[in-house]
């Protein structure tokens, strides 16, 4: 199976998805810690891949979504963005609705 294809599967089997260094409980960088600062403060139950855990993830996320940094949220099978995107969207309540819409 290629990378695409298990990062597809990942995207596809789970409605609320972080790609992140570290885990929630252990986030390996500021970024990740305040990405699941943000889903914890929506209410919201997420998956988490940690890439550190997988070269081939953590490369191939970057290319997979064209987006060159890590976290990165997908909601729905949808490529939401990394933490400023989601601090933005929290903020505005963007986040929390389409949280709750899922």
């Amino acid at each position: 199976m290629s990378v695409d294809d298990r990062i597809q599967q990942l995207i596809n089997e789970n409605t609320i998805l972080l790609f992140m260094k570290g885990s929630p409980k252990f986030p390996q960088c500021g970024f990740s810690s305040l990405a699941c600062q943000i889903l914890d403060a929506c209410g919201t139950k997420f998956t988490a891949v940690d890439v550190l855990q997988d070269q081939e993830i953590r490369e191939g996320i970057k290319v997979f979504s064209n987006w060159p940094t890590i976290p990165q949220l997908y909601i729905n099978g949808e490529f939401v963005g990394g933490s400023d995107i989601m601090r933005e969207m929290y903020e505005s309540g963007e986040l929390v609705k389409m949280i709750s819409d899922k």
